[in-house]
C-alpha cells in the first residue's frame, strides 16, 4: 500500500493527479497507524516549517514517519517534505524538525536572484539512483521555494541545482528520496520520477 501522507496542508491534489496519469492506486490517509504500517509513503509539502511540524506532531504522524524511515520502507518528501526531514529550519526559529537527516534548512541570501526561487531549473546528478532511471543531468525541474536544505553529510545529495551557487536539490539514503523539485508538476520528466519510485515501491 502506498499513501500519500495527509497533514491538513500541502499539495495533494495535484500529486494525486501525476499518480493518476500513471495508472497509480494510492491511498490518502492522515492516521499514524496506517502511514506507520504502509510500504511506502509520499509527504507532499506547500507551506511553512512551522506549521507543518506543529501539524504532524499534533496529529501522531511525525512517529509514525520516524517509524516508517527507521524501518527502511520507501519514503518520497516532495518540497517541504524534504526540508522537514532536517534538524530545523530558519523559517521557524527554535522548531525542531523530524531530525532523520543532520542538517539545517537555511533561506537563500544571495544578493544576485530573485526569493522566492521559482521556476524551472536544472539537476546535476551527484550519484546514480534506481529512482533517477531515465532522468539526465541537464534536466528540468520545476521549483518554488524561499528555503533550502544543507546536509551536514554532502554523501546523501542525489543531485544539486545552481542558484547563485549550487545546493542539494535532493537527497538519498537507503529507502528514502526526497526532492525540493515538484515532480508533480515537472510535466515528462517528473513523472519519470514518480514511475521509478513506484517501481521500488512495488506498485
Amino acid at each position: 500500500m502506498i499513501v500519500v501522507v495527509d497533514y491538513g496542508m500541502g499539495n495533494l491534489k495535484s500529486v494525486l493527479n501525476a499518480f493518476a496519469k500513471l495508472g497509480a492506486g494510492v491511498t490518502v490517509s492522515g492516521d499514524p497507524a496506517t502511514v506507520e504500517e504502509a510500504s511506502a509513503i509520499v509527504v507532499p509539502g506547500v507551506g511553512a516549517f512551522g506549521r507543518c511540524m506543529e501539524n504532524l506532531e499534533s496529529r501522531g504522524l511525525a512517529p509514525a514517519i520516524r517509524e516508517h524511515i527507521r524501518r527502511d520502507k520507501r519514503y518520497l518528501g516532495i518540497c517541504l517534505g524534504m526540508q522537514v526531514l532536517f534538524e530545523s529550519s530558519e523559517e521557524a526559529p527554535g522548531v525542531k524538525g523530524l531530525g532523520i537527516i543532520k542538517g539545517a534548512v537555511p533561506r537563500f541570501t544571495g544578493s544576485s536572484m530573485k526569493v522566492p526561487h521559482m521556476g524551472w531549473n536544472s539537476v546535476d546528478i551527484r550519484k546514480q539512483s534506481p529512482i533517477l532511471k531515465g532522468i539526465n543531468p541537464g534536466d528540468f525541474f520545476y521549483f518554488v521555494h524561499s528555503y533550502y536544505c544543507a546536509p551536514d553529510d554532502g554523501s546523501v545529495i542525489a543531485t544539486t541545482t545552481d542558484y547563485d551557487g549550487p545546493f542539494a536539490s535532493s537527497v538519498e539514503t537507503g529507502a528514502l528520496f526526497a526532492c525540493q523539485f515538484h515532480p508533480e508538476k515537472s510535466q515528462r520528466v517528473g513523472l519519470t520520477l514518480l514511475r521509478n519510485f513506484l517501481t521500488l515501491a512495488g506498485g
